[in-house]
Formats: C-alpha cells, sequence, structure tokens
C-alpha cells in the first residue's frame, strides 16, 4: 500500500484531499498531521512513499519541513509542496529540483498534476 502523509493546519482541506484520495485511490493510505510540530516525528520515524506539506502554517512552515524530510533521507522527490500562493511566487521559493512538484491547492488545473501522482503512487502499490 502507498503511503502519503498529509501535513496541513487546515482541517477542511486535509478532509477533503484525502477524502477524494480514499475514495479515487483505494490502495493509497492516507495519514493526516494537522500540527507541523508534531509531523516531524512521523516524517523521522515512518517510511512514506510521499509528503504532501501546506507551504504556510504555524511555527514551523513548508520550506523547513521539506528541509527536515531531506535532512533525515526522504528523497526530495517524493515531496509536494502545497499553497494558495501564485505559481510564480511558488517557483522563486522552490526552484526545479527543490522537490517533485510544488502546486497552488486551489487550482483546477493543478488537480491534475497531483492524480498524475498519485495514479503512479497507485500503481506501484498494485493498482490498475
Amino acid at each position: 500500500m502507498g503511503r502519503i502523509l498529509l501535513i496541513d493546519d487546515d482541517r477542511g482541506f486535509t478532509n477533503f484531499l484525502s477524502g477524494y484520495i480514499r475514495e479515487t485511490y483505494p490502495l493509497l493510505d492516507v495519514e493526516i498531521c494537522n500540527n507541523p510540530v508534531s509531523a516531524l516525528q512521523r516524517i523521522k520515524h515512518d517510511g512514506y512513499d510521499l509528503l504532501l506539506i501546506d507551504l504556510e502554517m504555524p511555527t514551523i512552515d513548508g520550506l523547513k519541513l521539506l528541509s527536515f524530510a531531506t535532512q533525515t533521507g526522504m528523497d526530495k522527490n517524493r515531496i509536494v509542496i502545497l499553497s494558495g500562493r501564485d505559481a510564480d511566487v511558488l517557483h522563486e521559493l522552490c526552484p526545479m529540483g527543490t522537490c517533485l512538484a510544488v502546486l497552488n491547492k486551489f487550482e483546477a488545473r493543478q488537480k491534475a498534476v497531483l492524480d498524475m501522482i498519485f495514479n503512479s503512487l497507485h500503481k506501484k502499490a498494485g493498482g490498475i
């Protein structure tokens, strides 16, 4: 089963996205972490196939979590940064190669990119 950790302080968004993933990609196991500080222990000790990290959160922002995750051995190509910011701003903050993708979480066109990532992970977990 493909394991995803969704880190975002917006409970409405995490409930929506995790519900969508569970319904559309049943072989993917989504864990929600609404507190970025508690995410540190999960990242450090659990083997996730994909991290979805919100950029703007209180106490620890997404870029710090990205840095922590890569320092603990997670492949940067298994990390997606999500934000409500404009794509140009996001690409300034996270230039190409910083992580797998930097996506605006409210833009409909960005959903297609997330779906490609989820579909790939679903296939690796045994889905068709």
